[in-house]
């Protein structure tokens, strides 16, 4: 795994992070509950890191839900205040 997304995973593992309201809207759309993107953090794929992504680092996992579906998540890295940041979610059948 690359280490952008290391640090990101022991950032979310310790609490800190915090949801984007564009996140926020997209988990309510979509019928996915917080706790299901964070409870399968140590399990996830890493799918690409985009470690000079701007406004931040981010990268792009691959979830698979309790009910076997798997969507794409963005998390960033807010560096200035060292957190996690979860920018949106989505299924891969919205590309």
């Amino acid at each position: 795994m690359g280490k952008l997304w290391d640090h990101l995973r022991s950032l979310i593992d310790t609490e800190c992070y915090v949801i984007s309201v564009h996140a926020s809207e997209r988990l309510e759309e979509r019928g996915i509950l917080e706790w299901q993107l964070i409870a399968a953090v140590e399990d996830i794929s890493l799918s690409l890191e985009r470690a000079n992504a701007q406004p931040n680092p981010a990268v792009e996992v691959i979830v698979t839900l309790p009910d076997g579906v798997a969507v794409k998540v963005i998390w960033a890295w807010v560096a200035t205040i060292d957190v996690a940041k979860l920018v949106t979610v989505h299924f891969f059948d919205e590309d």
